[in-house]
């Protein structure tokens, strides 16, 4: 149990860390250069960025804190439940429902970089939060083990 807890934690702060290193580093990078240059490399990040390692911190942290929530006992199945909740809400469907439409439209050429960066940057910054949020509340169901 506690394995799979701390499993769970730190799948959720590589989670935040990468969305919190996109609104924070990534975006503003690729802002600060030539529009043409920030588009070509954005595609890029956006085709390199599907691979194993993101598909297991992007699905496997929520996945992890139900599971963890489902084995623990009260009072910390409840914060487990909660940084699954969090996390699917925050990131998954915001994920979903929001940034990847944009990438679609983005690599599509129908949303201009002016449109999409400023757009998909806030989004990304909603993720950055609520995997924040799930990091905590993760933390506090291992303490409340």
């Amino acid at each position: 149990m506690l394995a799979l807890s701390l499993v769970a934690l730190a799948l959720h702060g590589a989670l935040a860390g990468l969305f919190y290193t996109f609104s924070m580093s990534v975006m503003p990078g690729l802002n600060a250069i030539d529009p043409a240059q920030a588009e070509a490399a954005m595609r890029s990040i956006n085709r390199k960025i599907l691979n194993p390692w993101l598909y297991l911190v992007f699905l496997g942290s929520p996945l992890a804190a139900l599971v963890a929530g489902l084995l623990a006992d009260a009072p910390a199945a409840f914060w487990f439940f909660a940084a699954a909740a969090v996390n699917f809400v925050g990131s998954f469907l915001v994920t979903v429902a929001i940034n990847v439409p944009m990438n679609n439209a983005f690599e599509a050429g129908t949303m201009p970089w002016k449109d999409y960066a400023s757009r998909w940057t806030a989004w990304n910054t909603l993720r950055a939060a609520a995997g924040v949020v799930s990091l905590v509340l993760m933390g506090a169901g291992l303490t409340a083990l």
